[in-house]
C-alpha cells in the first residue's frame, strides 16, 4: 500500500502513458478516497478497498489478490478509487520481488516509515502541487455508494491538503499521523522510524524507483 503523495504520482504517470478523457482532478481525488478510513474509526477497510460496485467493475481475482486497470463504466472518481486498489497492489509486487521487506525497518509499524519515506523521495516528480492543494480544500461532492458523512469527507481532504502543501518532512509527518486515529500515539516513533530508513541508500533507491515500475 502507498501514502497519498505517492498515489498521485502514480495517476501522473498512469495519464503520461495512457492517454484520456477522464477527468484527471475527480481521478486523484477518487484515489485518495479509500484512505479516508484513517481518520474515522466508523468506516472499515472492506468499505473502501473492497467495494462491491468497484469490484465488479475491476473483474478483481479475489484468490490473487489482483486487480486490471479497465475503468469502463465508471465515473473519473470510481476510477480514480479503483486505481487506488490497483497501485496498493501492484507496489507490494514490486517490493516482495526486490525482497523488500528483508531489509532492516522496513516492515515495522506495518511498514508505514517506508511509505512516508517514498512520499518524500517523490514529491518533486508534480509540479503543480497548488492546484491539488485548493481542489482539495473544496472538494466536490461523489457519489460514493458507502456512508460517508459530507463533513468527514471534506475534513480528510482538508488534512490532506495540509500534508501535501509543501514537501514532507519530520513536522509535517508528525502533524498527518496526528489525524490519523490508529498512528495518533505513535507519531513520535513513526517520524523517527522514516529518518532512520532515511540513512539506507539501498533502501531510499528502492522507493525512489517504484513509480517508474507501477505501470
Amino acid at each position: 500500500m502507498a501514502a497519498p503523495i505517492s498515489h498521485i504520482i502514480y495517476a501522473q504517470k498512469y495519464f503520461e502513458k495512457n492517454p484520456s478523457t477522464i477527468n484527471k482532478d475527480e481521478f486523484i481525488l477518487g484515489c485518495l478516497f479509500p484512505d479516508i478510513r484513517r481518520i474515522s474509526e466508523n468506516i472499515k477497510r472492506k468499505d473502501t478497498h473492497l467495494p462491491d460496485e468497484i469490484l465488479e467493475s475491476a473483474k478483481m481475482n479475489r484468490e490473487k489478490n489482483s486487480v486490471n486497470l479497465n475503468f469502463a463504466g465508471l465515473t473519473s472518481f470510481q476510477a480514480g478509487w479503483k486505481f487506488h486498489l490497483y497501485c496498493d497492489m501492484k507496489r507490494e509486487e514490486i517490493l516482495k520481488n526486490k525482497k523488500f521487506y528483508s531489509l532492516e525497518g522496513t516492515s515495522d509499524f506495518e511498514a508505514s516509515p517506508s511509505k512516508f519515506l517514498e512520499d518524500e523521495l517523490v514529491y518533486d516528480q508534480y509540479n503543480n502541487w497548488e492546484k491539488i492543494y485548493l481542489y482539495f480544500n473544496n472538494a466536490p461532492k461523489a457519489d460514493l455508494n458507502i456512508d460517508v458523512p459530507r463533513e468527514t469527507f471534506e475534513f480528510w481532504y482538508a488534512v490532506l491538503a495540509k500534508y501535501i502543501e509543501k514537501k514532507p518532512d519530520a513536522k509535517s509527518r508528525h502533524i498527518f499521523f496526528t489525524k490519523q486515529f490508529f498512528l495518533d500515539g505513535r507519531a513520535d516513533e513513526i517520524v523517527k522510524a522514516v529518518e532512520k530508513l532515511k540513512e539506507n541508500k539501498k533502501i531510499v533507491d528502492i522507493l525512489k524507483n517504484i513509480s517508474n515500475e507501477i505501470i
